[in-house]
C-alpha cells in the first residue's frame, strides 16, 4: 500500500502589545504558536490487514494554532495514528530503503513529522530592542511517500514423516 503523509504545519507567533489603563507602557505580550501534528504508524495487535488504508491515499494532521496577545500559547494539534498489523515493514517510497520494521505491538514510527510552532514577538525583546516588531512564522510539516508491506505467515503447515509425499502433493494442489 503506497500513500502520502504530511504533518500539519506549526502556528504562526503572535504580534502583540499590551495595553492597560494603569500600565501605560507594558511591551511586548505575543504568545509562541501550536505544533503541528504528526502522521504516526503504530504497530496495533487487534488490526490484522491493511484494507482499510488502502481506499485512502493522502493522510493528513491539522495545523497548529496561531499565539495570541497576552502570551497565548497557540493550541498544539492532534496526531494522525494509522494502525497496522504487527510485522508490517514501511519503506521510503522514493529512495527504497526500510525506515522501520514494526515487529511487536506498539512499535511506531513518525512518518511525517510536523512543523514547530514560531515564537512571538516577547521573544525579540531586549534592552535595545523593547518593542520588537518581529514575530517567526510556524515550520512547514514534513511530507513523505510511504509503502506498507506486510509480511504474510502461514496459515496452515505440512508435517509428515520422509517421504510421505508432501512436496508432490504441494505441486498438484498449486
Amino acid at each position: 500500500v503506497d500513500l502520502i503523509g504530511k504533518g500539519g504545519d506549526g502556528g504562526s507567533g503572535a504580534w502583540s502589545f499590551r495595553r492597560e489603563k494603569v500600565i501605560p507602557l507594558g511591551g511586548p505580550d505575543g504568545g509562541d504558536g501550536g505544533n503541528g501534528g504528526s502522521v504516526i504508524v503504530r504497530a496495533d495487535p487487534n488490526a490484522d490487514n491493511l484494507a482499510g488504508l488502502t481506499m485512502k491515499k493522502h493522510w493528513k494532521a491539522r495545523n497548529g494554532d496561531s499565539g495570541g496577545g497576552a502570551r497565548r500559547t497557540g493550541a498544539n494539534a492532534e496526531d494522525v495514528v494509522l494502525l497496522v498489523p504487527p510485522g508490517t515493514i514501511i519503506r521510503d517510497r522514493d529512495r527504497g530503503n526500510i525506515l522501520k520494521d514494526l515487529v511487536k505491538p506498539g512499535d511506531e514510527l513518525i512518518a511525517a513529522k510536523g512543523g514547530r510552532g514560531g515564537r512571538g514577538n516577547v521573544h525579540f525583546k531586549s534592552s535595545t530592542n523593547r518593542t520588537p516588531r518581529q514575530f517567526e512564522p510556524g515550520e512547514e510539516g514534513e511530507e513523505r511517500w510511504i509503502s506498507l508491506e506486510l509480511k504474510v505467515i502461514a496459515d496452515a503447515g505440512l508435517v509428515g514423516f520422509p517421504n510421505a509425499g508432501k512436496s508432490t502433493f504441494l505441486s498438484r494442489v498449486s
